[in-house]
């Protein structure tokens, strides 16, 4: 039985009946721009169309396949960097996505858990990077963001004595730690509501139930690791002025 999803002209037709229910929704909605919603779409269509070239290429070869790593490290640090748009901030970003992201593929690849293997190790760091990024960019925001709002409570703990870092904290710690909410619902939830990707991937590649489970219970343990310490990094870099408010 053929459970892939088959590429052609209807399915390029449901993509797009997809994409312009969501563009006009936000637009009209008046929940922001329906061309960022278009121009998403479009980037998403070039840019899997590159990566299904390349991808065998890159697999063959474990240097191309850590140039690639690298690559979406880089993508996602500039994209957090943007989103949160601090002057001068696009190192601490990517140091906090790394914070997370590091100690998680290290442990995985050391111990063995994951194997050195290029059709695996891309997916699962493309997984981790991507939440952490997604993680930083959010918790960077709100506390930006808090800080500004309630610069009058700043002021006035560092007149009772807070010291700089300690005033930022109390302020902004709080709202930037709900960053973590959807990886946690999404953990709480799995097999519930959600089979996420990496299951329901692995299903159709042809894994057992017990092999998917198994994978998509690392991935996910591994994302809220990654995405708990990168929040952590990032709420500090706010607090000591590396990322400007």
């Amino acid at each position: 039985m053929n459970a892939a999803i088959e590429a052609g002209p209807l399915l390029a037709v449901v993509l797009g009946f997809f994409v312009l229910v969501a563009a006009a929704v936000v637009w009209r909605g008046g929940l922001g721009s329906g061309w960022a919603v278009l121009i998403a779409a479009v980037r998403a269509v070039v840019q899997l169309a590159a990566v299904s070239l390349v991808i065998t290429a890159i697999l063959r070869s474990g240097w191309w396949t850590a140039g690639f790593v690298l690559f979406m490290f880089a993508v996602a640090s500039f994209t957090a960097y943007r989103r949160v748009k601090a002057p001068g901030g696009w190192p601490w970003f990517a140091a906090s996505i790394a914070a997370g992201v590091v100690p998680v593929l290290a442990l995985v690849l050391a111990t063995g858990v994951v194997p050195w293997k290029p059709i695996v190790v891309v997916p699962i760091a493309g997984i981790v990077i991507g939440g952490a990024m997604t993680a930083t960019a959010q918790a960077g925001r709100r506390a930006l963001d808090e800080l500004k709002t309630r610069h009058g409570e700043y002021e006035a703990a560092l007149a009772l004595g807070f010291m700089p870092r300690a005033a930022a904290l109390e302020i902004c710690r709080p709202s930037a730690g709900y960053a973590l909410i959807p990886g946690l619902d999404q953990t709480r939830t799995v097999g519930l509501v959600t089979l996420p990707g990496a299951y329901v991937g692995m299903l159709l590649g042809g894994a057992s139930p017990v092999q998917a489970g198994v994978a998509q219970l690392l991935v996910l343990i591994g994302l809220l690791a990654a995405q708990s310490v990168a929040v952590l990094a990032t709420v500090e870099f706010v607090a000591f002025g590396r990322i400007s408010w």
